[in-house]
């Protein structure tokens, strides 16, 4: 069965190693413990571990547990009974009650406090909880799933974290990695992010010069996916043309990264880059783009319909037909032939192998 990904993008070595992890765990009942700097998209990566488990069909309650105040937090988790403490005016089910036969995610589990701590641990060895102010156990069916962007077993050294809690909660050790170690994700990413926040604003596609993409590829990303996501939505509202340029990205970027000229040329797995529409024709596998030869057509479903072809083999003939015609301009000289294409040789050569010229 196909792994559902929950929307992660990327085609890095060490995100598929993530998956291969995903596709061994979710299936079973083992409590998960996912780590990974801010804004990786841990939350994003336990949701697929929910959708690709037995209990997909069962919630999925997710809790931060460092943006709830820890004298409510054990109310959050485990509910309460009418006249508690002051304005408990009804009982109320709490979060793990909730996420009965389901997955609770607990998120920023670093930031508990060592008195919930001892309940969290007795959840997962007897199965059952206790509301607050109530008098008798409730049995709860759950899967805990557990996020941190902290080091536990420092904290554990520390004495801010149980150790018992902590080897209970890490049965497996999931680890997403920074943006900055993903290589080309990057630029995967940022095409994501800059298409949709250009669909949302109803305006045309925004293509990224090649000086702003090694930019971006050669950031460090501190803040992540996060981060990458803001400065894309930035750039939706504020570019006026229809490529970003370097000079269109944050100062705080082109300070970090230094000259564009120096930085070495990027490797972009399986994305190619959309077309400026100005000063430039495409063609589609069928002839001329259009009359105008200024203008760019955008082909659509009819396109396909008309050509008898499925998405694969129209985008293999556009290639084709673009790699033919730089190789007769460059006179069949690669080099040249690769420059007119924006790729590199190898890339080129690449291409060739797979049509056996």
């Amino acid at each position: 069965m196909e792994l559902n990904t929950s929307g992660i993008i990327g085609q890095s070595p060490i995100l598929a190693e993530v998956f291969r992890i995903l596709g061994k765990v979710a299936p079973t009942d083992s409590t998960v413990l996912v780590t990974g700097e801010s804004g990786t998209g841990k939350e994003l990566l336990v949701r697929a571990l929910h959708a690709n488990s037995g209990r997909a069909a069962k919630p999925f309650v997710p809790i931060n547990c460092g943006a709830i105040p820890k004298e409510l937090l054990e109310s959050e988790l485990f509910g309460h009974e009418k006249g508690a403490f002051t304005h408990a005016i009804r009982s109320r089910a709490g979060r793990f009650e909730l996420a009965d036969g389901g997955t609770i995610f607990l998120d920023e589990i670093g930031e508990m406090d060592l008195s919930l701590q001892v309940k969290i641990l007795r959840v997962l060895q007897e199965k059952e909880i206790e509301r607050v102010g109530g008098s008798g156990s409730r049995k709860v069916d759950v899967r805990i799933v557990a996020a941190t962007n902290r080091d536990l077993e420092a904290e554990v050294a520390a004495g801010r974290f149980r150790e018992d809690l902590y080897y209970r909660l890490n049965v497996i050790p999931l680890h997403l990695p920074p943006l900055r170690e993903r290589g080309g994700d990057v630029l995967l990413l940022a095409r994501h992010f800059l298409s949709r926040f250009c669909r949302k604003k109803s305006r045309e596609p925004l293509a990224l010069a090649p000086d702003a993409r090694r930019i971006l590829a050669a950031y460090a990303w501190p803040g992540n996916v996060r981060e990458l996501e803001n400065v894309m939505e930035r750039l939706s509202i504020l570019v006026d043309g229809d490529v970003v340029q370097a000079a269109d990205l944050p100062q705080k970027i082109l300070e970090h990264v230094g000259d564009p000229a120096e930085l070495p040329d990027i490797e972009e797995p399986g994305a190619a880059e959309a077309p400026q529409r100005s000063g430039h024709v495409a063609a589609t596998a069928a002839g001329p783009a259009a009359a105008n030869p200024n203008a760019f057509f955008w082909p659509d479903l009819s396109v396909l319909a008309a050509q008898g072809m499925n998405l694969k083999d129209f985008l293999d003939a556009v290639e084709s037909r673009l790699i033919d015609e730089a190789l007769d301009k460059a006179q069949g000289v690669k080099n040249q032939a690769a420059e007119f294409l924006g790729v590199k040789r190898t890339t080129l050569i690449e291409k060739l192998k797979k049509r056996n010229l």
